[in-house]
């Protein structure tokens, strides 16, 4: 067995070239997933009311209730690469004969951000689904009311001979789709 001694100012100049010669960078793989992502929310909850009344003096027409403005909606969306964007569309689960039930929803306002929706012109609800929210990609609204699309709901005399007195509710679905 043989034994080298070194002289310490090798030894140390031995650890001074390790230090200044060695690796400064590195590789390392790192998995990322970003789940594919479509949530719909209406805000706040709870149902709405809206009533025509009645006229004070014979002749007269019933008079249609004043639209509503509480409503919003709120989504995200996170899209496959190359996916298509996504769509919200409406409908209702019966037509109430002589009445016409619209819906418009707002430019998106509030703290969201991304790819945000674009609405379409106000639109007639029936059963059969029409698209309101255009060209959704990877978005957030925000949660809550004052944050989404803010949605206006009113009802309109289509054909007054065809009303009858009802107390019928509606159910609006909204659904959000590529």
């Amino acid at each position: 067995m043989k034994i080298i001694i070194l002289p310490i100012q090798c030894l140390m100049l031995c650890a001074i070239s390790q230090l200044l010669f060695s690796q400064t960078t590195g590789n390392r793989s790192v998995a990322v997933t970003l789940p594919v992502v479509t949530l719909l929310d209406i805000e706040p909850t709870g149902a709405i009311t809206m009533n025509f009344t009645a006229p004070a003096e014979a002749g007269f027409s019933i008079t249609a209730p004043a639209a509503n403005t509480t409503k919003w909606i709120n989504y995200t969306s996170a899209i496959a690469p190359g996916g298509l964007t996504r769509r919200i569309t409406a409908s209702i689960n019966q037509v109430i004969a002589g009445v016409d039930i619209r819906l418009q929803a707002a430019a998106a306002s509030g703290s969201g951000g991304g790819t945000l929706g674009t609405p379409t012109a106000q639109v007639t609800l029936s059963t059969a689904a029409v698209n309101i929210i255009t060209g959704i990609g990877g978005a957030f609204t925000g949660s809550g009311a004052n944050n989404g699309h803010r949605l206006t709901i009113s009802l309109s005399i289509s054909n007054y001979a065809a009303l009858s007195r009802t107390n019928t509710p509606v159910i609006i679905t909204y659904t959000i789709t590529e």
